[in-house]
């Protein structure tokens, strides 16, 4: 089956919808943004209801692209990526069904270029070239944001021993077991296996999540607060929602001699 792509338009930003024949996707050149990613009935992304569609402002969900910087290392925070209009090809039919998005931005003496598959997995290589005559610090994420049942009821597998830094009480701990909630939590995860695992007996399925070109995973759900102070994140939302962001994040930034390169990425899929 050919993939039937549609140009769309989401309150004003531009998007496509793509459908192959395992999975349909919505991604806006806005951001290199993928929006949807759906696999039979339920979507694996989550966009919230209260999100921005403005440019200039970031849309809270699916998969905001964290570069050329990650977190309030300078301003906006989370960088530049997510608020600007990127260049796009033509969409790439490949011989197995999926479809191929390319995009391109440059920022800052950096060249980025995102490539996104759509097929049977969903798949996002960053590639970052430094395009200065100095080296450059670099610290970025695929911000991917989980459509689930319930947080409470959530494990996610592939952390176990694995050392982790709690972003708010900034302190380093050890993960034991599987990774549950019961409160705010926003931690980077490094080393541990670059597979996940979100086991989500709500929904009765599993998704994997895998990372390339990153020793640093960010797991965050903003709980009860944090979600009622963020006026793009509705209230009641944060049960529905979780972040396991592939990253290259705190101890593991990369510098990029002039010339040099990196690629950052992830792959989802159902099991």
């Amino acid at each position: 089956m050919k993939a039937n792509i549609e140009k769309i338009n989401i309150e004003g930003i531009p998007a496509f919808r793509i459908e192959t024949e395992d999975a349909t996707a919505v991604v806006s050149p806005y951001g290199a943004h993928v929006l949807s990613y759906t696999v039979g009935e339920d979507d694996l992304l989550w966009v919230s209801g209260k999100s921005n569609f403005v440019e200039g402002k970031a849309i809270r969900g699916g998969i905001p692209v964290c570069w050329p910087w990650f977190g309030s290392a300078a301003t906006p925070a989370h960088g530049l990526a997510r608020i600007n209009m990127w260049n796009m090809e033509a969409p790439r039919d490949e011989a197995d069904g999926s479809v191929t998005l390319t995009m391109t931005l440059e920022k800052n003496g950096l060249a980025a270029k995102m490539v996104i598959n759509i097929g049977r997995t969903l798949t996002l290589n960053l590639t970052t070239v430094n395009e200065s005559g100095e080296p450059v610090k670099l610290t970025e994420a695929l911000h991917t944001y989980f459509n689930i049942s319930d947080i409470s009821k959530i494990r996610i597998l592939g952390f176990e021993d694995c050392d982790y830094f709690c972003s708010l009480a900034k302190v380093t701990e050890k993960q034991s077991g599987a990774i549950t909630f019961d409160k705010e939590t926003d931690r980077i995860y490094y080393a541990g296996s670059r597979i996940a695992v979100i086991d989500d007996p709500g929904l009765e399925r599993q998704i994997r999540v895998e990372r390339f070109g990153s020793d640093s995973a960010v797991v965050w759900n903003p709980w009860i607060a944090k979600a009622a102070a963020m006026p793009d994140f509705g209230d009641d939302e944060y049960p529905g929602m979780l972040c396991i962001e592939a990253a290259n994040a705190g101890d593991d930034a990369r510098t990029l001699a002039p010339g040099a390169s990196h690629t950052l990425g992830t792959r989802i899929s159902l099991i």
